[in-house]
């Protein structure tokens, strides 16, 4: 059942700020990651992709189609896609978590910049658009399958959402709500009957909602996700599936279509069950996602087997060399995770959050935060080339990262997920506090009982030691809890006591008192369902949250990842890192590849390689690299 929460959430500076559910989340005004794996990629983050996000963004164009459009010459210069202006809006949102983070001047000025062009732009009756509604333009609202103008609409107010729980009541926001007002008008039980073909205006209305008390934009997502499902969007090569449009939500039980917009609607649909208590709802948007990380999920925790049309496949269809497991996807995957936490009250769901983003969003960004992948594929046979500088490059096609694409989504996804990343950290209750993201941090909150502050000490995921000391308690009982990894179950130890279940739990910490978390970072060695026919026979490696892989990068001179199989089942720890035996195959290119069964094949000599994070492969030049090696 859907409970309501006692505890006060006004004034949390979070991205997902649910008004009902199990734990309340700890926004960025009570958590600060302080350094380790995640402080440094904030880090660049704050100093480097946010600007060269906005540097990008003026230099194609996208930015500038917003002062075309203002000064009416829009329709014979606009560049980019038709949903390019909401990747204007994500740069924003990222700038806006940012400045709550670190209160960054040179950011707060550049919201307000930005802003006011959008104000200019915005009709009186609150309609925004670069691609549609001028003249020499089509006319608005006339492809809602394909236009993206209420998924522009989505990132916008999510921005002005990311202002509001800051403090600010700004020209971002009136632009939002004059938006949101203009989509109620158009799209109300009166309005237009349709949805849009890319589902994230559901997920921003709802928050939008929660920010602002304001029943008429969760309203509005009651009906959008009430009429997804219908057929209201036309019947395409990829089938209706793709739009989300084939089955009601209520009705369905997995993720199926494009991943990103079935992970954002589901986002929709998780906060919408909340703040409606509809029980049911809710529970259809868990058996989803369940089904989904059974079966349609890679190791990495991408999801996206499909490059034709972004989608996931039929179950344990999960090729390595064709994942597609784009950036937002992970993105999505994430939001889906930490919001059924909340709304559950279970720590489970952080282990997908960890997967999503040590595996999936992490490798994204070059270490300098640059330049990126779109797609995360876990196979790559042949080398990719160096992405030039200083152009855009196809978004699925670039072997490694580039600084920009066409489609750029991922960027500013990357950015807003990474400024925003302490609001995934901690929850809280009456009773106690919850740390569900394994990193060096402070939290600080009101409990029932009173204040309570802690300080988190690690070198996770490098070590397996977490320690939390408690700086200022209640003066009443509480308790803290910790999230035992799933890898780590009946291994970890805390205080040395080994912990019975999935959450470390410990009561009535004094101030000055400290308790320590142990787990175990040894390689495992994972093996694939045998559903998953395209790895049957082969093995892959993992530390703690980390998936490994094998790159050629570290294989002798002429040797590629499709040259070596695995001379024994296991890895071995030297110096800190995990090496595996490898026995090279001889390979005959011009040989017919069938042979009848027990003839083998050549092999060569034996060998010995190190694997590296999957995050980290690519960062040092052309590569073949593969995650799942086959077992000779």
């Amino acid at each position: 059942m859907i409970t309501i929460l006692s505890n006060d959430t006004h004034g949390v500076v979070a991205p997902a700020l649910p008004g009902a559910g199990v734990l309340r989340p700890l926004g960025l005004d009570e958590v600060t990651i302080t350094g380790g794996f995640w402080g440094e990629r904030q880090h660049v983050n704050a100093t480097a992709t946010i600007d060269h996000c906005d540097e990008w963004e003026q230099r194609v164009g996208w930015i500038d189609n917003f002062a075309a459009a203002a000064e009416g010459s829009v329709a014979a210069t606009r560049t980019g896609r038709e949903f390019s202006d909401s990747d204007v809006y994500k740069l924003v949102e990222a700038m806006a978590w940012e400045v709550a983070r670190t209160g960054d001047p040179h950011l707060e000025a550049r919201i307000q910049e930005l802003a006011q062009m959008f104000e200019r732009v915005q009709e009186p009756d609150g309609y925004l658009s670069t691609k549609y509604g001028r003249p020499g333009q089509a006319p608005r609202y006339s492809d809602l399958a394909w236009g993206h103008e209420l998924y522009c609409y989505g990132h916008l107010i999510q921005a002005a959402v990311a202002r509001l729980r800051s403090g600010h009541d700004d020209t971002l926001v009136r632009v939002a709500l004059r938006a949101a007002d203009h989509m109620c008008e158009a799209f109300g039980p009166d309005g237009i009957q349709s949805v849009c073909g890319h589902a994230e205006v559901e997920v921003a209305l709802v928050e939008l909602y929660r920010a602002t008390g304001v029943e008429r934009y969760l309203a509005l997502a009651k009906l959008f996700v009430e009429r997804r499902g219908t057929g209201t969007l036309p019947d395409i090569e990829f089938g209706r599936e793709y739009f989300q449009d084939d089955i009601p939500v209520r009705e369905a039980t997995v993720l199926r279509g494009h991943a990103v917009r079935a992970l954002y609607l589901t986002a929709g649909v998780v906060d919408l069950a909340l703040e409606t208590k509809d029980d049911e709802l809710l529970d259809a948007a868990r058996g989803q996602f369940a089904t989904t990380l059974a079966r349609r999920t890679y190791l990495t925790g991408g999801m996206g087997s499909h490059h034709q049309d972004e989608a996931y496949g039929d179950d344990f269809e999960l090729p390595p060399d064709r994942s597609y497991c784009e950036t937002c996807a992970g993105v999505g995957s994430v939001m889906v995770a930490w919001r059924l936490a909340l709304a559950t009250g279970d720590l489970s769901y952080g282990d997908v959050v960890e997967r999503a983003l040590y595996n999936v969003v992490a490798t994204s960004p070059a270490a300098d935060g640059r330049a990126f992948f779109y797609t995360n594929p876990l196979h790559k046979r042949v080398p990719g080339q160096e992405a030039e500088a200083d152009e855009v490059s196809p978004r699925a096609l670039s072997r490694l990262r580039a600084p920009w694409f066409e489609v750029s989504c991922c960027p500013t996804n990357v950015a807003r997920t990474f400024a925003s990343l302490a609001g995934y950290v901690a929850t809280a209750t009456d009773a106690g506090v919850q740390i569900h993201q394994l990193a060096p941090c402070s939290i600080q909150t009101r409990l029932s009982g009173g204040d309570v502050r802690l300080a988190v000490a690690t070198r996770y995921p490098d070590d397996g030691d977490v320690v939390v000391r408690v700086v200022e308690a209640p003066e009443g009982p509480w308790e803290l809890s910790l999230r035992v990894p799933s890898w780590a179950l009946g291994s970890a130890t805390l205080d040395g006591v080994p912990v019975p279940g999935a959450v470390a739990r410990v009561s009535d910490l004094r101030a000055g008192e400290e308790v320590r978390l142990s787990l175990p970072m040894r390689v495992r060695v994972t093996a694939p369902d045998q559903r998953i026919d395209a790895v049957r026979g082969c093995l892959a490696f993992e530390r703690g949250p980390l998936v490994l892989c094998l790159e050629s990068t570290d294989l002798p001179d002429g040797l590629e990842v499709d040259d070596v199989v695995l001379a024994e089942p296991t890895a071995h720890d030297v110096d800190g890192r995990a090496h595996v035996a490898l026995r090279r195959v001889e390979h005959d290119d011009r040989a017919w590849p069938y042979a009848e069964h027990g003839t083998g094949r050549a092999e060569g000599d034996t060998l010995t390689a190190a694997l590296v994070p999957y995050y980290s492969w690519a960062n040092r030049g052309p590569s073949t690299m593969r995650v799942w090696i086959p077992q000779g």
